[in-house]
């Protein structure tokens, strides 16, 4: 198969747990794959250049991966969300046109921002990989056609994420949040449970996050806060870190009731036990308190942190379940035969 990726980005996290994995297991495979980046990134521009004419020079790369397809005949292009974070769906169907088949993948609710380019996308393409099935839900009524569609889950590398080394009683436990800046806010949800525990059990809050601006709008007050910028070049030595990983959602909030998960998957494939708000596919992952806790109420948050900051066995027990549970499921290595078949088959349709 000749594959054209369309990413929105290297650094984009759509990009680094649905593209990147995949494009390299496949031209492994021998397969010949050529990811495209936005550049900038899809949803960001240079400062030194401006907005408008970094979307302009956006714009003016896309087309030039557009020449591209004339010159090599890609059988599949395979779009990470879409082209352009805004309204317009025009460059998808370009590209839809110049290559025979078109694959999109969804891993958050584009839906609730852009509803008309999403339903134009849905029913021009020939496949739609959706991250979990609360989006193949939305895909469904849309196209009415579930065999155009396909949930391949949010995944982690697991030859990448290794498991931490063993736990030990002695040390001040740490609590830690891993992700962009602009999710940070969904830490208010577990605030004032973090900050009941640290009255009265010492241990660490490890945030590791481009900014912490955030922070402002919610009270820590008393809370011992260590900050630490994300790499990818450090990320997993900072989740080894943790002994203990929090993703807390606001349960009313649409928009996250269609996240997969990513950042629980993170802390479980490496062998630490998460608290996660039972939004979406969080409830899944934690598997009726088998890899963790499921915490709503600032009283289920408070319980859970009390519970595992307070038996060193229990984490242990519960980052070993849940690292298993992830390979099994939610690994890139369980999931790619299923994409790979899935984009072979699509290739041998008249």
């Amino acid at each position: 198969m000749r594959i054209l990726f369309l990413s929105s980005g290297p650094q984009v996290p759509s990009s680094r747990f649905r593209i990147l994995p995949f494009a390299r297991l496949l031209a492994q495979d021998g397969h010949r794959c050529t990811v495209a980046h936005s550049f900038p990134q899809k949803y960001d521009y240079f400062p030194w250049m401006g907005f408008r004419p970094s979307q302009l020079l956006k714009r003016s790369v896309r087309w030039w991966h557009w020449l591209r397809t004339k010159l090599t005949r890609y059988d599949i292009v395979y779009i990470d969300r879409e082209i352009f974070d805004d309204p317009a769906h025009e460059t998808e169907l370009r590209f839809r046109e110049s290559c025979r088949r078109m694959v999109v993948d969804f891993d958050d609710a584009v839906f609730l921002r852009y509803p008309d380019k999403f339903e134009h996308l849905v029913r021009q393409a020939d496949l739609v990989v959706c991250g979990n099935r609360f989006l193949e839900e939305r895909v469904t009524d849309v196209t009415d056609a579930e065999s155009r569609t396909l949930i391949i889950p949010t995944c982690v590398d697991m030859d990448r994420y290794q498991q931490r080394p063993p736990m030990t009683e002695a040390g001040v436990p740490v609590v830690g949040w891993m992700g962009t800046s602009g999710n940070l806010q969904y830490l208010s949800q577990a605030a004032e449970a973090i900050c009941r525990v640290a009255a009265d059990i010492d241990f660490r809050l490890l945030l590791v996050v481009p900014d912490t601006s955030a922070l402002t709008a919610m009270n820590l007050s008393g809370v011992a806060i260590d900050h630490e910028q994300w790499s990818e070049h450090t990320e997993i030595a900072q989740l080894h870190g943790m002994d203990i990983g929090l993703m807390p959602l606001r349960s009313g909030e649409d928009w996250a009731r269609y996240k997969c998960g990513a950042k629980l998957l993170q802390y479980l494939a490496v062998g630490t036990p998460g608290i996660a708000s039972p939004v979406g596919v969080n409830g899944d992952i934690i598997g009726d308190n088998q890899h963790g806790f499921c915490a709503d109420s600032v009283e289920e948050w408070e319980a859970a942190l009390r519970a595992l900051l307070g038996d060193h066995e229990l984490r242990q027990q519960m980052g070993t379940a849940g690292r298993s549970f992830v390979k099994q499921n939610y690994s890139v290595q369980s999931q790619y035969p299923i994409l790979r078949d899935a984009l072979t088959r699509l290739t041998m349709e008249d």
